[in-house]
């Protein structure tokens, strides 16, 4: 298979290349395909899990319960240095 790619796109691959772990465009390409493949599985796997909440934070914004963005970040925050931890 011949894949061409955009100027733009072969320099990010070159530069992950030089930094990386990677030995070869090939290898660089196939393991981005394996993640992009496991992401998309995710989302589909997943898919109604979002929408119900989706749904329901607009259920809930509706109803005017909102959080200003301050306190959404602080919550992020704290919900992502909890998983570090784990």
């Amino acid at each position: 298979m011949t894949i061409r790619l955009k100027p733009e796109l072969e320099a990010l691959i070159q530069k992950d290349l030089e930094r990386g772990p990677y030995q070869s465009a090939d290898e660089f390409v196939e393991q981005a395909v394996q993640m992009l493949h496991e992401h998309e599985q995710w989302l589909a796997d997943n898919r109604a899990e979002i929408a119900a909440k989706i749904e329901r934070g607009f259920a809930q914004a509706e109803r005017g319960e909102l959080v200003d963005g301050d306190e959404a970040f602080r919550q992020l925050r704290q919900r992502h240095d909890r998983h570090k931890q784990s």
